[in-house]
């Protein structure tokens, strides 16, 4: 009988609460290094005191970590790095870990980038790795189980926390400090990493890794989006700041059904001009037409993309066009 092949899986580590060490066990919020004065730990660190991961793959510990990832130009680079390594055939797979408080913007932006059929899984945790009853003990292990399996390959970029598996493009984070934090919200889980084994299942349609039209190796920078929150008494002159401080596109996080709101005017005007306009919603759930009584004129609905996510697909979609149509398109598609 065949040995099955054993995984190998790159550990790959950003900065965030996962391998933070707080001041004692009951430190749940002074865990980072000014406030604890102790330094986060490092993947070999982390996988020492929890042996358990040896029994489901070989790390490959990625010696250039820790990477940043709180800008536009941070995600690039970390993108470029996957994308090449997960090219390499001594990986099978690529675990990343970050901070859960812009975890979907880089999970997402990594599934439109990283061309790989290969298991890649976005980790992180509530509380730091020496907390009592932190998460980012068993987070690590599943974010390691999933990314070793055959079922998670040409999944896409995927999520694994409080063993759930979530898709890239439906993953947000819905609680300040609860350990359930991650929810699929409209499109639910893909699947879960049980007790006996990881299961899917669905999968997720919309194009992603190789499958995208997005080239990360040929991308040197990415254009400029801000995001617009309408809400009674907005200002709508700052949409007009926000262009004349170089945005290249605007999102705007639309009341209701999307509606523009205090933004309808300036964002008509702005449209005329050449600005890209991008229409969601700030209610968390459901689609944003580009029909109907919210819709305006030359401006690009997000279907169901939040505000966050809708920003990071226009930046990379402005690299490419500035075409409403094929803007359209692209939202259509991812």
């Amino acid at each position: 009988m065949a040995v099955p092949k054993r995984r190998r899986i790159l550990l790959s580590l950003g900065p965030g609460t996962l391998p933070s060490q707080g001041i004692d066990r009951l430190d749940l919020t002074h865990y980072n290094i000014r406030l604890s004065g102790k330094p986060p730990l490092t993947g070999p660190q982390m996988v020492a005191e929890l042996p358990e991961i040896h029994g489901f793959a070989d790390i490959v510990y990625d010696e250039a970590a820790p990477h940043p990832q709180g800008t536009h130009e941070d995600i690039r680079k970390l993108a470029r790095f996957l994308d090449t390594a997960a090219r390499r055939e001594d990986i099978d797979g690529i675990v990343w870990v970050q901070g859960t408080n812009t975890l979907e913007e880089t999970a997402y932006f990594l599934n439109l980038t990283v061309r790989t059929h290969k298991p890649v899984v976005v980790v992180g945790a509530q509380r730091p790795f020496t907390a009592l009853s932190t998460d980012a003990h068993l987070n690590l292990v599943n974010a390691v189980r999933v990314a070793a399996c055959d079922e998670a390959a040409g999944m896409g970029v995927v999520t694994v926390t409080n063993s759930e598996i979530i898709a890239a493009r439906d993953v947000t984070k819905t609680s300040t400090y609860q350990v359930q934090t991650f929810r699929g919200r409209d499109l639910g889980v893909l699947g879960y990493a049980d007790a006996d084994r990881i299961v899917f299942y669905h999968s997720a349609r919309r194009r992603h890794t190789t499958a995208s039209e997005f080239d990360i190796q040929t991308i040197d920078r990415l254009p400029m989006v801000e995001i617009l929150y309408p809400h009674t008494g907005a200002n709508p002159a700052l949409a007009r700041a926000a262009v004349d401080l170089g945005a290249d596109g605007l999102v705007v996080a639309g009341v209701g059904a999307g509606a523009l709101g205090a933004y309808t005017e300036i964002a008509k005007t702005l449209v005329a001009e050449g600005v890209v306009v991008v229409r969601s919603a700030r209610v968390g759930e459901g689609r944003v037409l580009a029909i109907g009584n919210n819709h305006e004129d030359g401006t690009i609905a997000a279907d169901n993309l939040n505000p966050q996510k809708a920003a990071v697909l226009l930046a990379l979609a402005l690299s490419t066009t500035r075409d409403k149509a094929e803007l359209q398109r692209i939202f259509d598609e991812y």
